[in-house]
C-alpha cells in the first residue's frame, strides 16, 4: 500500500527528520511541504541534506494545503496544531509532533501550557503499557516529548513492577536541537561551545507533568518525579540517568531480568550487555533507546540510564511508527536501527 502523507513545519528540525525518514519510507508517498514564515522558499534552503526534495517549494501551512492526504504530520510550535488539526476529517490520520494533545488532565494543560485544553489523543510511545494497542488504527495520535521518551522507557518497568519506589529523580543532558530552530541567544555557538548549564530547574520544565502522567498510569499510583534538564554542547542526543529508592530484597540480578523481561521482543528498546553504558552517539539517526540498569546497594538507589536521538526515536522516528500503526503497516517499517558513527 502507498500512503500519502504531507508534513506541516517542514523547514524546522523535526520536520526535516520526519522527511529524512519518509524519503526513506517504502510505502509513503510524500505530498504538501508547508511552513509559517518560511512558505515560498525552497526546501533546500533549510535542509541542504535532503537531497531528494531540495526543490520543493514550501507552501502556507492552511487545513487546504494538508486536506487530502492519508496522514498528516504537524511539526509545529505548542498551541498551533488543535486548530488545524480540528479542520482535516477523520478519514485523515493527524499526527501532532507537539504537546497539544499529550496531557489528560485539563487542569495540567492549563498550568503549564495556558489556554483551553484542546483535548487527549492516543499516546505515541508505543512501547509502553497498553500504547500499542491504543495506537493501532488511530487517526489522532500524540507523539511524545523527547525527555519522557526516554525517561518514561527507562523507569516504567521498574514503577509497574514495584521495584522502586513512587519517587523518582530524572537529569538528563540534550543537545541543543530539542529547543527548535528559531533563533535564540543563549544557543549561539559561542554562548554553548565549551559549557554545559541547567535549565527548567525546581519542576519548572514543561515535559515533568507527561513523566508524571505516564509513570503513574504504569505503576497505579501517584509518582512524584523531580526533573532536571542539562544543556550540554552537542546538536542532538539525550542521555537520561533516572533513580528511584529501591526497595529491600532486590538485587542488581533481578532488577536486570525485570529490564529484560518488560522489553524482550521489542524492536528499538535495548537493554545493553552488563558493563556497558548508553552513549547519544551510539543512537544517532537511529529510531531506538538504549538502556543499562544498577544498583547502588549503599544508597538503597536503583539507577537506569538511558540513551536516544532526540530527533528520531524522541520525535520524528517516534511519530513514523506511530504512523506504521495507525495505516495497518508493520510497525517497524522505514525505521533505522543502526546509528550513525563516528
Amino acid at each position: 500500500m502507498t500512503v500519502r502523507v504531507a508534513v506541516a513545519g517542514a523547514s524546522g528540525y523535526a520536520g526535516g527528520e520526519l522527511l529524512r525518514l519518509l524519503v526513506a519510507h517504502p510505502e509513503v508517498e510524500i505530498g504538501a511541504l508547508t511552513a509559517g514564515g518560511n512558505a515560498g522558499s525552497l526546501l533546500g534552503q533549510h535542509h541542504p541534506n535532503l537531497l531528494p526534495l531540495a526543490e520543493r517549494e514550501l507552501v502556507e501551512t492552511t487545513a487546504d494545503q494538508l486536506r487530502g492526504h492519508d496522514v498528516v504530520f504537524l511539526a509545529l510550535p505548542h498551541g498551533h496544531s488543535a486548530a488545524i488539526a480540528a479542520e482535516l476529517g477523520e478519514q485523515t490520520v493527524v499526527i501532532d509532533c507537539g504537546a497539544d494533545h499529550r496531557l489528560d488532565d485539563p487542569a495540567d494543560w492549563e498550568r503549564w501550557y495556558g489556554g483551553e485544553h484542546p483535548g487527549t489523543w492516543p499516546y505515541g510511545v508505543p512501547e509502553l503499557p497498553g500504547a500499542r494497542e491504543r495506537l493501532r488504527g488511530s487517526n489522532r495520535v500524540a507523539v511524545a516529548g523527547c525527555f519522557p521518551t526516554v525517561s518514561s522507557l527507562a523507569l516504567v518497568p521498574a514503577v509497574a513492577s514495584g521495584l522502586v519506589d513512587p519517587e523518582v529523580v530524572v537529569t538528563a543532558v540534550t543537545g541543543t536541537s530539542g529547543a527548535g530552530r528559531a533563533l535564540k541567544p543563549h544557543l549561539l555557538s559561542a554562548e554553548v561551545m565549551g559549557s554545559a548549564s541547567v535549565y527548567g530547574v525546581g519542576g519548572a520544565h514543561r515535559h515533568t507533568p507527561e513523566m508524571i502522567q505516564n509513570l503513574s498510569a504504569a505503576a497505579g499510583q501517584p509518582v512524584k518525579v523531580n526533573f532536571t534538564p542539562v544543556l550540554a554542547p552537542m546538536a542532538r542526543g539525550i542521555l537520561a540517568t533516572c533513580s528511584a529508592p529501591l526497595r529491600k530484597g532486590t538485587d542488581a540480578a533481578a532488577a536486570r531480568k525485570v529490564y529484560l523481561d518488560a522489553y524482550d521482543g521489542e524492536p528499538f528498546v535495548h537493554v545493553l550487555p552488563e558493563g556497558t553504558w548508553p552513549q547519544t552517539s551510539a543512537t544517532l539517526g537511529a529510531n531506538t533507546v538504549h538502556l543499562q540498569v544498577a544498583v547502588d546497594a549503599d544508597a538503597g538507589r536503583m539507577i537506569v540510564v538511558g540513551a536516544e536521538d532526540n530527533l528520531t526515536k524522541g520525535t520524528a522516528g517516534g511519530a513514523v511508527q506511530c504512523m506504521n500503526l495507525a495505516a495497518g503497516l508493520p510497525e517497524t517499517t522505514g525505521l533505522p536501527t543502526a546509528g550513525i558513527a563516528p
